[in-house]
């Protein structure tokens, strides 16, 4: 490549992956839709192979950015590109969690309280639920899913608000030896966030699993059950993909990817994996403890 194309934008080939990609999203929800709406039991395959048509799409179009990145295709300019892509996209996962953030924070300052009978509910609660009291957590006034116990914030989401905080100091480490060119601290750090989120997660399949059969708190136990499994279970959702990300990664630097003054690759991951932390303390705190 001689310099002069280097100070060119670098404008990709044609691909199919974009439109592969359209096709996996339209089978995926075709298949979910009859899901949710057939007892067909040969229903479940459509969406399976449209997630495996996402899959396939996802390795192709990312294998094939890897391979332009390290045979250096890209200047600054689609550098700045990634970085203003991976900004706006975790932006759109802050509004996701903000999503079900307000529903949380709206049905235990406004929706119960009105329907115990505070200010402009006195009527809704008199005739169409008298004696209930808006005392938060609660599964509702039609007691939906029967009476539950709350998790205990200071057991198991306590270590794992820790585990996910000394992740972020792990790959901040990766970062730092990355940028010193030592590889093989890198990986070692890569692998011990890993590990982490690893632990996270089965601390989380444990935690749900007592909520069911010891707590009989479900999906099902009126407003706390429905946000707090939607809150919890999509943000563990979002740690088990940020601990794919962070193993592909891995394997990249111990392949000898990525550059010390050029490896944003790495380091889009890791404000991925700064947000789910972040988004996680703000769990703790709002779900848990408050």
């Amino acid at each position: 490549m001689s310099e002069a194309s280097k100070d060119q934008y670098y404008v990709p080939h044609l691909a199919k992956w974009p439109i592969v990609g359209s096709i996996g999203l339209t089978v995926t929800v075709l298949g979910a839709i009859n899901l949710l709406n057939s007892e067909n039991p040969g229903t479940p395959w459509v969406m399976y192979l449209g997630l495996a048509i996402i899959i396939w799409m996802m390795f192709g179009w990312f294998g094939e950015v890897v391979k332009e990145s390290e045979e250096r295709l890209y200047n600054t300019q689609v550098d700045t590109s990634f970085r203003m892509g991976m900004i706006w996209f975790i932006f759109s996962e802050v509004m996701f969690f903000a999503c079900f953030f307000g529903a949380l924070f709206y049905a235990r300052n406004f929706s119960v309280p009105w329907l115990g009978g505070e200010g402009t509910g006195l009527a809704t609660n008199e005739v169409l639920y008298p004696g209930y009291e808006g005392v938060w957590p609660t599964n509702g006034p039609l007691d939906l899913g029967g009476q539950f116990t709350l998790i205990d914030p200071y057991h198991l989401p306590l270590v794992n608000t820790l585990l996910l905080l000394a992740s972020s100091v792990t790959i901040t480490i990766a970062h730092h030896a990355l940028r010193a060119n030592n590889r093989k601290q890198t990986v070692i750090w890569l692998i011990a966030t890993v590990l982490l989120g690893a632990i996270f997660i089965f601390y989380q399949a444990e935690e749900y699993v007592i909520a069911y059969q010891e707590y009989n708190l479900k999906l099902s136990s009126g407003i706390y059950g429905s946000t707090f499994f939607m809150l919890t279970g999509f943000h563990g959702m979002h740690v088990t993909l940020g601990a794919i990300m962070i193993s592909v990664i891995t394997v990249r630097v111990w392949r000898g990817h990525f550059r010390p003054e050029s490896h944003f690759g790495f380091e889009a991951v890791a404000w991925y994996w700064h947000f789910v932390d972040v988004v996680w303390l703000g769990l703790f705190i709002f779900v848990y403890i408050i």
